[in-house]
């Protein structure tokens, strides 16, 4: 299917265009809609009419942005009208929506007259929190967006001038940074004069380009002073003198392009003219002013950027927007500042310079990206820009004195973190314990670019304080060639350790009656798993994070081995937090135990009830099988059954029943109406215990692949030491969650020391 059709299908199939409004309360009942309207209703407009800053309180005023076009400078498509341009309004609303939880409407304005559409937006103004305008073409588009911030008192965004400046600003900031050149030095030359250059060079300048340092060429060529064809007041701000009349005469020398104009504008020729190491941002779309192939070629010294997602460097507007209005809603800023767009373009420089999480490199085919000329501003997927942007733009507000309320910091950046999923809300709870007091954590394929990464996120964030096994020189190395800091990081050799003998004789006492010699024990303790695991029994480490380099069984066998069970655990188990549908449910054993028996069941509920609890949420256990209370009579179910009275026994306080169908245990409502004896109630199930391995190892990863669920773990249960095993296709991000998971663990092991007396050896 060619692209046109793909792209009419898109919009035409199933619900029509790309947007909908949904409630945000129940409508069900007659006494829901007599809230929701009247009578109910009027007891919020008293409220407004009494103190109209309540409109943020009782409506969605202060997450709701317009849209605004006249369609008369559709991207490339020039005065398509406001009609055929609501396909591109619509798209922002979903980029709003999508990058930063806003809301939008859509206002295509059948006006080309710049007045009646900033009086159409001032009648409107109660409707809004901001307004970003569109697509509207130059220079009216100027005059409208300085009125509207003059009269109205809600932030004004002109994306296509600012949205462009901010991101390039960023871009170039960091390009400069990597060439050694400053920025009241470079030379800068931009093919194109319309909003999205004029903004552009307007933010040059504040950033610190001296103003004769640019030069700005349109259709009729370089704008000088002196010019007078197809000059205005705006093209006469960037007026300069020069002897410059094309755009091959203002590219020679110069150490910075800047595109915003038409396919092919500049030969590889031209290129050849510049200063020594340019910078290169052709990003005219779709296609750019000179290709990215034909740019390396006749330059392999320049750091090359597009409009383009296929190539490094994609200057794309909505790393910007979504991000500043998010932290100009979330103030009430009056307006939106210089400031504030100079924090939002320093902010994403910044960003730039942090290490990647795995999955933002996956997301574009990559196995890694690196600070460097191929990548010099974050990508758009990277679900931290809605952080650091949003924060910085917060903080711009509130120094600049436009925030109608002031926020702390930390906690706003515990805000935004939540908006990006039930996971990292979830998520967050550990990492807040972990940073209390980090504890040493043990990672013994400490040579794996995963790890390392890993590392340097949780010394860095004050989660953890890791220790790496590993040649310390291979190891810095590699640290080295990904751009990583292991400053805090401690390595340590297994073979050179002092401590090596100790360890030796302290696993030969462990296992001398499961026939291992002293001999054998230095042998094993060659292996970087087990002498990991026993840095944390003896006391040199606190957790053992391990397994991403061999087979799930095997990263098993050295945890069991030296470290055991605790104090009357019978077993080991497994378990995997799983966020769906905005929910987070935990489900064992999914890893360790085959099957097992009733006992058994009562006790991997017990511990993943503890689990959850940890994580801060309340635990309600489901004890599945495939009948529910008895429907079915079978050896299989009746152990379920005899687990769920074990359990009871064991733990009178734990909230439990089974055995229960799945779909019945994930159903309150069903649970309420058909089966009011239930102890699970009228509440959501949080903990799912699972029959046998088999079917809890499948149901997991049947989630995480088709239902696209986040899985989090394996999580180990009942070991006498904090100890995790990764899969070995483990992420960054997994092994940083893992991380502090077991630094938790450590934390409560060290408040309550008889938890970490051993009991079972293997």
């Amino acid at each position: 299917m060619n692209r046109r059709q793909a792209a009419l299908d898109y919009h035409a199939q199933g619900r029509r265009g790309k947007i909908e409004v949904v409630p945000t309360k129940p409508c069900l009942t007659q006494r829901d809609l007599s809230l929701a309207y009247s009578p109910g209703v009027a007891e919020p407009c008293l409220e407004i009419a009494r103190d109209p800053a309540a409109a943020y309180t009782y409506t969605a005023k202060g997450n709701l942005v317009a849209v605004v076009s006249n369609g008369t400078a559709v991207l490339g498509l020039g005065n398509i009208g406001p009609l055929a341009g609501k396909p591109v309004m619509e798209g922002k609303g979903v980029l709003f929506k999508r990058f930063a939880d806003i809301d939008v409407f859509d206002l295509e304005l059948a006006t080309e007259d710049p007045d009646e559409l900033i009086q159409t937006l001032k009648i409107l103004e109660p409707t809004f929190g901001g307004i970003n305008l569109e697509d509207i073409k130059a220079p009216e588009c100027f005059y409208i967006e300085q009125r509207l911030r003059e009269i109205l008192d809600i932030p004004v965004f002109h994306d296509d001038q600012h949205g462009t400046a901010i991101i390039s600003s960023a871009a170039i900031l960091n390009a400069l940074e990597l060439v050694g050149k400053s920025l009241d030095s470079v030379r800068i030359v931009f093919s194109g004069a319309g909003a999205s250059a004029m903004g552009c060079a307007r933010m040059y300048k504040k950033l610190g380009v001296r103003p004769e340092n640019i030069l700005m060429c349109d259709t009729k060529g370089v704008i000088y002073r002196g010019r007078t064809e197809g000059m205005n007041e705006h093209k006469a701000e960037f007026a300069v003198e020069t002897e410059a009349r094309t755009l091959a005469d203002a590219l020679r020398g110069a150490d910075v392009f800047i595109g915003l104009s038409a396919k092919g504008m500049v030969t590889p020729e031209m290129l050849k003219t510049m200063a020594e190491r340019p910078i290169v941002l052709a990003m005219a779309n779709p296609d750019p002013e000179i290709s990215y192939e034909e740019a390396k070629a006749a330059r392999p010294d320049c750091i090359m950027g597009t409009g383009r997602s296929d190539y490094p460097n994609q200057v794309n507007n909505v790393l910007g927007f979504p991000f500043i209005f998010r932290g100009a809603l979330d103030v009430r800023a009056r307006t939106i500042t210089d400031g504030m767009m100079l924090a939002a373009a320093h902010a994403l420089a910044a960003l730039a310079k942090q290490d990647v999480p795995e999955t933002v490199a996956k997301a574009y085919g990559l196995s890694h990206l690196v600070f460097g000329p191929d990548y010099i501003i974050p990508k758009p997927f990277d679900y931290r820009v809605l952080i650091w942007v949003a924060s910085a733009v917060a903080e711009a507000a509130m120094r600049d004195g436009v925030a109608r309320i002031h926020l702390d910091l930390d906690e706003y950046r515990e805000t935004l973190a939540s908006r990006l999923g039930k996971s990292r809300e979830t998520l967050r709870i550990m990492f807040t314990k972990a940073r209390r007091a980090p504890r040493r954590v043990v990672f013994p394929e400490g040579d794996d670019d995963r790890i390392i990464r890993a590392a340097a996120a949780l010394a860095e964030d004050r989660i953890a304080q890791p220790i790496l096994l590993g040649d310390p020189a291979v190891i810095r190395a590699r640290a080295e060639t990904l751009r990583l800091a292991l400053d805090t990081v401690e390595i340590v050799t297994p073979k050179g350790s002092e401590r090596f003998e100790d360890y030796a004789q302290a696993l030969h006492r462990l296992r001398q009656r499961k026939g291992l010699t002293l001999i054998g024990a230095r042998q094993i303790l060659k292996r970087s798993n087990y002498f990991g695991a026993m840095m944390v029994r003896q006391g040199d480490a606190d957790a053992l994070v391990t397994g991403v380099t061999s087979a799930y069984s095997e990263g098993l066998k050295p945890v069991l081995r030296v470290l055991g069970t605790g104090t009357g655990v019978r077993r080991v188990m497994g378990l995997h937090l799983v966020l769906a549908k905005n929910r987070a449910y935990f489900l064992a054993d999914t890893t360790v135990n085959i099957e097992p028996t009733a006992e058994d069941l009562a006790d991997i509920a017990i511990y993943a009830a503890r689990t959850a609890e940890q994580f801060g949420i309340e635990a309600r256990v489901a004890m599945l099988s495939f009948s529910t209370f008895g429907s079915v009579r079978h050896p299989f179910t009746e152990k379920v059954r005899r687990a769920v009275e074990l359990a009871r026994q064991k733990q009178p306080t734990l909230v439990i029943d089974g055995e229960v169908m799945a779909d019945v245990a994930l159903s309150p409502e069903q649970l309420a109406r058909d089966y009011p004896f239930s102890a699970l109630g009228d509440k959501r199930t949080s903990v799912l215990v699972f029959p046998d391995l088999q079917s809890a190892n499948i149901a997991y990863k049947l989630l995480a692949t088709l239902g696209g669920a986040e899985v989090v773990g394996p999580i180990l249960m009942g070991l006498a030491y904090p100890a995790h095993v990764l899969p070995n296709n483990a992420e960054v991000k997994d092994i940083v969650n893992l991380a502090a998971i077991a630094v938790v663990d450590a934390q409560e092991r060290q408040r309550q020391p008889a938890v970490q007396a051993a009991g079972r050896m293997w």
